[in-house]
């Protein structure tokens, strides 16, 4: 009869530690499980227990990511448990200050006042002393770079918002990014999450680039989009992907060719890209059609020009895209459409000139009834030419027959 207790005794110690252990391994509110537990269970086995505990980034960096998601897009219910855990995994007090002044500047300032009360309640509880700013030596960027970034904000922002140019010049990158409150790669991080976080993959090529410069790896970088797909929707993440995709090409091409005059022997020479018949096929991510590449070439550095004749069937087109510094076209044959976002769709002709400004969302293509071709030239930014983006919808193109 004793054993027959104690077996008892034991299986009921068991079973409660178990249901204790499970209960140290639940991180979503017990509410979540009552209302959604298939909620739950993501929450605890997925994105706790799997996500979190990825080594592609380390807790901190994924504590940064998070917060920068839930900052930016202003889910301020949510930010008091994740600055606690942020806290918990080695994030300074005055770097979550920065990270929301960062933020500032970025996804708004009604969204970074809204962060400070929720960060204020959790610096009470556990007295943490008032942040003051470092007096360190202000961060240097990197020169050329930056005479670079100066040269497009006052060719491409001042003739239309001179004050918002010069505040990006002088407040932006001359004071925020220089504070030494936060590394240059945390900002960076924290830019680039937000960016992913708020629907911005226009403005993610250059701070991807910036990022990687400041030290951000390729797989830290790719673990950024994965992180956010679970604070900001599978939909702004996928739609990161492509963008980043191209940053890494472009970066591993820029790598691969050779910086020294030296070593590139006749690269300072006339260069002549021979016509040939041979042409590869648009890549399905990003045209509709039948369209064909054909003849491309790329200036040498310092020169960041480069080009290519695009070939489309009749009903064929781009996807909506957007250029760092602009593109022309010189339509060579046939009779095209093109088309910038909000606006009507152009025809245009053999003999044509399109000039498409920097950062805006376009298309262009063949008409409905005939085929076309281009000549097509645009400029890199940090090793980026071309954004692309989401598919031109049959609804969208058709607007062109009205124009026929």
């Amino acid at each position: 009869m004793k054993n027959i207790a104690a077996s008892i005794a034991m299986s009921t110690l068991a079973a409660t530690g178990v249901e204790a252990q499970e209960e140290r391994r639940r991180v979503a509110p017990p509410a979540v499980y009552d209302v959604a537990p298939g909620l739950g269970h993501f929450t605890d086995d997925v994105l706790f227990g799997e996500v979190w505990e990825r080594a592609e980034l380390k807790p901190r960096d994924r504590s940064l990511v998070t917060v920068s998601a839930i900052v930016s897009t202003g889910k301020t219910a949510q930010i008091g448990g994740h600055v606690r855990r942020a806290l918990d995994n080695g994030v300074k007090s005055e770097e979550i200050g920065e990270l929301i002044t960062q933020l500032a500047f970025y996804t708004g300032w009604p969204n970074a006042i809204s962060a400070v009360a929720e960060v204020k309640e959790v610096f009470d509880e556990r007295n943490i002393a008032p942040v003051v700013s470092s007096d360190a030596a202000r961060i240097e960027l990197e020169a050329t770079a930056e005479a670079a970034r100066t040269a497009t904000v006052n060719t491409t922002v001042a003739p239309t918002a001179a004050a918002l140019a010069d505040l990006t010049n002088r407040v932006l990158f001359g004071e925020l990014w220089q504070r030494p409150d936060l590394s240059a790669r945390d900002r960076s991080l924290i830019t680039m999450a937000a960016l992913i976080a708020v629907g911005q993959p226009e403005q993610l090529p250059f701070h991807a680039n910036r990022a990687m410069d400041n030290g951000l790896s390729n797989t830290e970088a790719s673990e950024v989009i994965t992180h956010v797909a679970f604070y900001a929707g599978w939909p702004r993440a996928m739609s990161a992907v492509p963008v980043l995709k191209r940053v890494f090409e472009a970066r591993a091409d820029k790598a691969a060719t050779p910086q020294n005059k030296a070593s590139q022997g006749t690269e300072m020479n006339i260069q002549i890209t021979r016509a040939n018949t041979s042409a590869t096929q648009g890549s399905a991510d990003y045209f509709t059609g039948e369209v064909h590449v054909s003849t491309p070439y790329k200036g040498n550095e310092p020169a960041r020009i480069s080009g290519a004749t695009v070939s489309f069937t009749a009903g064929a087109r781009t996807a909506w895209h957007t250029h760092p510094l602009g593109q022309t076209l010189f339509i060579v044959s046939g009779k095209g459409w093109v088309q910038k976002e909000g606006g009507p769709v152009e025809a245009i002709a053999p003999g044509d000139v399109v000039w498409i400004p920097p950062h805006v969302k376009h298309w262009h293509g063949a008409s409905a009834d005939q085929a076309m071709s281009h000549f097509a030239v645009a400029e890199a930014e940090s090793g980026s030419v071309v954004t692309w983006l989401e598919k031109v919808s049959d609804e969208d193109y058709a607007q062109g027959v009205a124009i026929d």
